[in-house]
């Protein structure tokens, strides 16, 4: 790891490494709680990682949605392998599943591009969310499956607090939770502190009528309202990510890239009291030049730095992955982007608003998954 790396050597200009500053931060004294009424876990890894969140639905009453894709997982699979009082309805996801949403900008611009998203969380997180507004569930949590929540009060008191912000995030204990540069940045002794994101995040369905674009960082998306900025948001408590290894593959890096610009781009400004409508091109312009900067100090502190050689050289080939995703990049595409996202946006809450309320399990089900609900393999049960 670095040793004694002078901050002002570490610091960039080019980067924001907090964000923490636009969040209202709950004084943990303070008595906030209240139920919830569902956790909603994305997953494609093999249904025992899903025990703890049963283990915490089971503790708060509340019902646990799993959705599953991939060859490691199955709604039937996590039916015999979670505790038998568990609350669940637990769904298999397949690829055409984004038939029963509508269609998005967002994804329409990027579809049959290199920036095209491989990943089918933010489809998930959707489905997820249109269920809650289905059967009128107001208070969930959205949790990924590597996350250890150690006390269930701190989800109470952000489900209290959702009579106030529309989301309420966590802080991110354990493995820091980045991006690749990011993490490179960190590792060679920059200045990152995490912000809150969809791992761990929980929400009023009713007053947060957003959704989760198709792309790396789709939780800050979330947050955003594309007229006014950041949402209400706050944070609370403390949750654990489990470690993971960034610089795996430099493919991470490559998919990650235009989502790291746009958001790191959005926020930018945000971080500057200024309107997302100053992302002009103009904006764009400078902002690509700057992650450019950014990416070319992350490589030349990762050289500096006291890190192990195999270690460095596969940071480098993430950086160099990451550099040159980034040169496809135009201004253009993110200030279009944005603009797609503020239309989604809309189109969402229109969705969202034609949706019949107060149905029953099943039935939202049936009407969710409409006439292709005979390929989803779905288990209700009642613990």
């Amino acid at each position: 790891m670095v040793e004694n790396l002078a901050a002002s050597t570490a610091e960039s200009e080019d980067h924001h490494g907090s964000h923490r500053s636009l969040l209202w931060t709950t004084d943990d004294s303070a008595s906030y709680s209240a139920g919830v009424d569902a956790i909603i876990v994305p997953t494609v890894r093999r249904p025992t990682v899903l025990r703890h969140a049963a283990e915490i639905s089971i503790s708060l009453g509340c019902t646990l949605i799993t959705l599953h894709s991939g060859k490691w997982t199955s709604a039937r699979q996590a039916a015999r392998q979670l505790p038998p009082d568990t609350n669940l309805i637990a769904i298999d996801v397949p690829a055409h599943a984004s038939s029963c949403l509508p269609e998005l900008e967002t994804s329409r611009l990027l579809a049959n591009t290199r920036f095209a998203r491989r990943s089918d969380l933010s489809l998930k997180r959707n489905l997820g969310l249109t269920l809650c507004h289905m059967v009128g569930w107001d208070r969930i949590i959205l949790l990924d499956d590597d996350i250890t929540v150690r006390d269930t009060a701190h989800l109470s008191r952000a489900a209290g607090l959702l009579d106030t912000h529309h989301a309420v995030g966590f802080f991110i204990g354990g493995y820091p939770d980045h991006s690749v540069v990011c993490h490179a940045y960190r590792m060679a002794g920059g200045s990152q502190e995490p912000f809150i994101g969809g791992g761990a995040l929980a929400v009023h369905v009713d007053r947060n009528r957003s959704f989760f674009p198709d792309i790396y960082n789709d939780d800050w998306f979330y947050l955003l309202d594309a007229k006014k900025g950041l949402q209400s948001v706050a944070t609370t408590g403390e949750v654990f990510q489990q470690p993971y290894d960034p610089f795996r593959n430099p493919n991470r890096a490559r998919a990650e890239e235009l989502g790291d610009v746009l958001a790191e781009g959005a926020f930018w400004l945000l971080d500057q009291r200024r309107p997302l409508m100053d992302a002009d091109l103009r904006h764009w312009e400078k902002f690509l030049q700057r992650r450019e900067r950014f990416i070319k100090h992350v490589m030349s502190l990762v050289e500096q730095a006291d890190i192990e050689a195999g270690e460095k050289g596969r940071m480098m080939v993430a950086l160099k992955a990451s550099k040159g995703r980034l040169a496809r990049i135009t201004p253009e595409l993110c200030r279009d982007y944005l603009r797609a996202f503020a239309t989604d946006r809309e189109r969402w809450r229109d969705h969202v608003d034609h949706l019949a309320g107060d149905q029953s399990i099943w039935s939202a089900l049936r009407s969710l998954l409409g006439p292709q609900r005979d390929k989803f393999d779905v288990v209700v049960r009642n613990g």
